[in-house]
């Protein structure tokens, strides 16, 4: 069996525009829908959707026919949860809440094999390998994993020159809620001083040779992250979506739930 490359990090590399599509529902179904609309990539969430390993697999398998590309966050930056990530078969992984360049180095060498990580040596027992499978696996994954941090605090975007530079970090994505958050302005992602800060930051890796990344689903704004650098881009979430569809739907039937919107803290 043919070892799989991953075309999300070359085309990163690159600096292609990659549109995606955050997964928060946990669902396969869903996730197959979503896969069929086009995107480039697909997040599947297990920092604030309800996912876990079990849920993660399906959804991978579900999304692998298509051409949209996989990508997980996990709920953390552990060692040992980025192992059995890892071990899913999913190549490219978002670690939330990277304040430091000495996290950034840990996460390298997490998804890495010795002699130039930490990564255990297990796959034959994993989908990554296809159960062994694949016969160079191991000796290939490193070159095709492709690891994109989260810059989402003051103290992460203060360090952000220093993160910017470890190698290994193929990407900084911008999480503006917590960024906004982190800046004093709670529940409001698109306040002037955050989209000014994240339009900073994007410019400042792009300028450097590394590509940025943001979900938001304002599309004016979205215009303004991609001229600032912003080269992986999330348009939208799942749950959002079908949410504001179905509120829109009753609001048809029942004008006296008209005025309940959805959030949109993105």
């Amino acid at each position: 069996m043919d070892f799989q490359e991953n075309p999300f990090k070359r085309r990163l590399l690159r600096g292609e525009t990659q549109y995606g599509l955050w997964l928060g529902m946990s669902q396969t179904i869903s996730a197959e829908i979503c896969a069929g609309a086009g995107f480039d990539w697909l997040l599947i969430d297990a920092e604030h959707g309800p996912n876990d390993l079990r849920s993660i697999l399906p959804q991978l398998q579900m999304i692998a026919p298509y051409a949209s590309q996989a990508v997980v966050r996990p709920s953390h930056g552990d060692d040992v949860l980025i192992k059995q990530v890892l071990e899913t078969g999913v190549q490219t992984l978002l670690i939330p809440m990277v304040e430091t360049a000495e996290q950034a180095r840990r996460l390298v060498r997490a998804m890495r094999y010795p002699p130039h990580g930490i990564r255990g040596v297990g796959s034959a027992l994993a989908r990554a390998s296809r159960w062994g499978r694949i016969a160079d696996y191991v000796q290939r994954a490193n070159d095709e994993m492709c690891l994109l941090v989260q810059v989402e605090t003051v103290e992460g975007m203060r360090n952000l020159d220093a993160i910017r530079d470890v190698e290994g970090v193929d990407g900084i994505f911008f999480g503006a809620a917590d960024l906004a958050a982190s800046m004093g302005h709670l529940g409001y992602a698109n306040h002037p001083d955050v989209v000014k800060s994240i339009e900073d930051g994007l410019q400042r890796i792009s300028k450097a040779g590394t590509f940025g990344g943001v979900l938001c689903t304002d599309k004016p704004l979205v215009a303004r992250y991609h001229a600032a650098g912003a080269r992986f881009i999330a348009v939208g979430v799942d749950v959002l979506l079908l949410a504001a569809a179905t509120s829109r739907l009753c609001a048809e039937y029942k004008p006296d739930v008209a005025g309940r919107t959805v959030a949109d803290s993105y």
